[in-house]
């Protein structure tokens, strides 16, 4: 398919490139060059020259998990020597560390823990507003949500309400892996449906409580099932609004065991990790502004590259990340404020730190 950098970032800035250049684009069909320069302009007509990063913490609040999705090398099972689950209490004081640190919000997710129950997630919200009030609470993915429906009992309109009562500010979009059952049932069969996952996002979209997306693409999957994940998302945006970025995350292979099974990829090369988040870019157009690259999956490197190729944020500071860890990425747990500047200068752009919900916070100059 032939076309040009400047027909790419009309029809992006348009509303987004159509399905059927989207998947061109990603099978190598269009000049990989042409989509990654179309991309770069398409971000800054849409966003400027701004990279944005945010001061967080991860908190992985447990590993041990009822689940056995097949890409994940952080679950444990109760027994295991190096299973942990941490209290309300140790929870709400990571939190607090961090507010000291300097972070704005805390990223709490955690395996499905089967002695868990609703209260315990209620208590562990509660507990974080308690010692660090200021701090944004950016958790519980929709399984998790979906978990503590199950443990409750309640409506999922319900659980939502109460979580957010207890404290939840918005949520990661992740559980999503590809939204597509025919990978999900060789990737992670035990995970909520395509279906599940989009009722959960729909309703806390619906309740005021905004969340992100995401895409984890490289194992059992194709560009046609990252246009399906796509277009589903963007199907959500458009009646919502509640995406505020899109974070595609690259299989981190290593220790997965789907992959030590020989049962999938090793991921994907640089190029399509490049072209994954300019179609991205092309694709949401001005729906989804923001798109964020994952240092902790690329590197550094490649994530400055990704910077020039329609990405425009840099994710966050971390102070801790364990389950790339696990997984195999040896790209670390935490960058510095300091680092993330000079890594955005470095690239070409402006930094500037922003809030979850990227309400610019610092600029610097």
């Amino acid at each position: 398919m032939t076309v040009s950098v400047d027909e790419l970032v009309n029809m992006a800035v348009s509303g987004g490139i159509d399905e059927r250049t989207a998947l061109a684009a990603l099978k190598g069909e269009i000049d990989p060059f042409t989509v990654l320069k179309a991309a770069h302009e398409a971000r800054l007509k849409i966003v400027g020259e701004h990279v944005t990063f945010v001061v967080n913490r991860n908190i992985n609040f447990t590993n041990v998990c009822v689940n056995r999705c097949r890409f994940c090398a952080f679950r444990r099972d109760p027994d295991d020597p190096d299973a942990y689950r941490m209290s309300p209490e140790e929870v709400g004081r990571r939190a607090a560390e961090a507010r000291d640190a300097g972070a704005t919000e805390v990223c709490v997710q955690g395996g499905l823990h089967p002695e868990a129950t609703f209260e315990y997630y209620l208590e562990m919200l509660e507990e974080i507003k308690s010692q660090a009030p200021d701090v944004h609470i950016h958790g519980l993915s929709p399984m998790e949500v979906k978990y503590c429906q199950k443990l409750s009992g309640e409506p999922l309109e319900e659980v939502l309400r109460e979580l957010k009562r207890a404290g939840l500010d918005s949520m990661p979009g992740t559980a999503a892996e590809i939204l597509s059952d025919d990978v999900r049932e060789r990737l992670c069969p035990d995970k909520l449906s395509t279906e599940e996952w989009e009722r959960v996002i729909r309703t806390a979209h619906s309740l005021g409580i905004p969340t992100t997306s995401t895409m984890m693409y490289g194992h059992v999957d194709s560009p046609g099932d990252w246009i399906e994940h796509m277009r589903l998302l963007r199907s959500i945006q458009e009646d919502t609004g509640g995406f505020t970025e899109f974070v595609p995350l690259s299989f981190v292979h290593k220790n997965a065991p789907i992959y030590r099974e020989g049962a999938a990829r090793p991921g994907v090369d640089g190029m399509t990790d490049a072209l994954v988040h300019a179609v991205a870019r092309l694709y949401f157009g001005p729906l989804i502004p923001n798109i964020q690259v994952s240092w902790v999956k690329l590197g550094m490197k490649l994530a400055q590259l990704v910077l020039n190729a329609g990405a425009n944020d840099l994710g966050g500071t971390l102070m801790e990340e364990n389950i790339s860890r696990e997984a195999g990425s040896t790209e670390g747990e935490s960058v510095s404020v300091s680092e993330m500047v000079e890594v955005i200068r470095e690239a070409g752009f402006t930094p500037v730190q922003r809030s979850t919900l990227y309400e610019p916070l610092k600029v610097y100059d």
